[in-house]
């Protein structure tokens, strides 16, 4: 993922920053409490296709 644009990416429901998981393979938002996924390089910024965050995933964020 391209550091300039985790710079200017963020959470389109609170519009709260976003961090690339360990994984590299969603963006996560503390804020709203959801993961979205990166498909082919791609952060798919949609509510709809956001996976909620459990409460002990979430006590494990950074």
């Amino acid at each position: 993922m391209d550091p300039q644009l985790l710079k200017v990416l963020v959470c389109p429901v609170t519009k709260a920053p976003v961090t690339l998981s360990d994984d590299k393979k969603e963006l996560i938002c503390k804020a709203s409490r959801l993961a979205y996924p990166i498909r082919d390089d791609i952060p798919v910024m949609l509510e709809s296709e956001a996976r909620k965050i459990g409460q002990d995933e979430y006590e494990t964020l950074r």
